[in-house]
């Protein structure tokens, strides 16, 4: 199967080419013609199994063969709406857009908060065919009267599941209600859960249902362990595993905004390069971090659950886990940001004492037992023994999330570049800016 035999323009696939790939996955088999068909889409695809290309190229191809002319006073009306939870993968979703269609005379931007809304004014004042935002942001727009949404073709919620995680319906509700009535509507979630279910049934119209991987089930290229610690031992453990390893490049998740900044003061007393994103951080600060990372010149990116989220780091080779997450089914999405695309990956989780039930609530979820290991010197005994996957777990995990996983293999230090076909995952690094736009590939903030 080749992206030439999925119904696409020549100048989309000449954009997906440039890029190094040749092989669609899964999702993207399946949602591409869904898409083109022209019926409304509900798919379950964690991320890095090439779910932005799933739906950023099929859109794409349609609305460049669909040349309708948007009139309408004042702000020109825009074509296309893709919401996304954060800032982070509302600008990696424009990049991509930008990217594939770089030869077709489509105009894009991105929208968040965290910026100035005035250079955004700006780039809407000279017409925008594909708009990729946060609720919060394109709200603001609307109550100024800064953006037209009477002429929307195609609607995208991606990452579904996590706007409604993080309070967004209400905002949902209301942007729906501002859209025309006919319309395409796509709906990407990675967990299902009686929310979504919710969701769907309101807004899509006999949709066809797409998952492409089971539930809660973490990708087989990751390798992962556990290293039991004393609390207070954490940070030194976790600089002695960087620099015994060499690891290069390395994404911690802490609980707390608090922990993320405490760790990376700590980190930097023991001379090893880190920074941090969480919500407190302001979009600049967010955006230098990121871009240090994924260039490779940031060593350690320190971040929350929600700050990661939309993180798309290709071929990045370790996740720890500082802190587990008081949620289960996070673990399945935190260690997601490896081992992405067939690339192998490596999943550290130190785990003190008072939190063996979450690993025990992890292990339950995920089905397997993590193995684990105890380094000299920073160890912790008080480990009580674990209880069977089978029993209940003393922290009861949300009935309604059920993830959807890609992933693992036991990893190389450094991953080297696969020798197979490329997929189209979205994974290039991203230099993404606010309010960034480009037509026919070549205009751009």
């Amino acid at each position: 199967m080749s992206f030439s035999n999925l119904g696409l323009s020549n100048e989309i696939i000449r954009a997906v080419t440039e890029r190094g790939y040749t092989e669609p996955t899964p999702i993207q088999i399946q949602a591409i013609p869904a898409v083109l068909s022209g019926g409304d889409l509900l798919a379950g695809a964690q991320t890095g199994t090439g779910k932005t290309a799933s739906f950023t190229l099929p859109l794409l191809h349609r609305l460049s063969h669909n040349n309708v002319k948007n009139t309408s006073n004042g702000y020109p009306a825009i074509r296309a709406l893709i919401l996304t939870p954060t800032r982070e993968l509302a600008a990696q979703v424009e990049l991509s857009v930008r990217e594939y269609g770089k030869y077709l005379k489509l105009n894009s931007m991105v929208m968040y908060g965290g910026v100035s809304i005035n250079p955004q004014k700006r780039l809407l004042k000279g017409g925008v065919d594909i708009l990729v935002a946060t609720p919060g942001r394109l709200l603001d727009h609307v109550q100024q009267g800064t953006v037209n949404l009477s002429q929307i073709e195609i609607l995208v919620l991606d990452e579904a599941d996590r706007m409604l995680d993080m309070g967004f319906i209400r905002d949902i509700r209301r942007i729906l209600s501002l859209l025309p009535k006919q319309r395409q509507n796509l709906l990407f979630f990675a967990t299902f859960s009686d929310k979504i279910k919710e969701l769907a049934t309101g807004l899509l119209n006999r949709p066809k249902m797409i998952e492409v991987a089971r539930r809660n089930v973490t990708a087989e290229t990751v390798a992962q362990k556990v290293y039991k610690v004393e609390r207070d031992k954490k940070r030194q453990l976790l600089a002695h595993l960087i620099r015994k390893d060499n690891w290069y490049q390395v994404l911690v998740f802490t609980r707390t905004k608090y922990g993320a900044d405490r760790l990376v003061k700590q980190l930097g007393e023991e001379r090893i390069q880190a920074l941090a994103i969480h919500g407190n951080k302001s979009q600049s600060a967010r955006t230098h971090a990121l871009e240090k990372f994924k260039n490779g010149s940031l060593q350690v990116l320190v971040a929350t659950d929600i700050a990661a989220r939309g993180l798309d780091i290709s071929e990045l080779p370790h996740v720890v886990n500082f802190d587990l997450p008081n949620v289960p089914e996070d673990y399945v999405h935190r260690i997601g940001r490896t081992g992405r695309a067939g690339a192998s990956g490596q999943a550290i989780s130190l785990v003190c004492a008072d939190e063996s039930h979450l690993l025990a609530d992890i292990e339950k979820l995920i089905a397997q037992r993590l193995p684990f290991e105890v380094v000299a010197g920073f160890g912790d005994n008080s480990h009580s023994q674990p209880k069977p996957i089978a029993n209940e777990p003393k922290h009861k995990s949300k009935d309604s999330k059920r993830p959807i996983s890609s992933a693992a293999k036991p990893v190389p230090q450094k991953s080297a570049k696969q020798s197979t076909p490329r997929t189209a995952t979205g994974g290039k690094k991203s230099d993404a800016r606010p309010g960034a736009s480009r037509r026919s590939g070549k205009r751009s903030r």
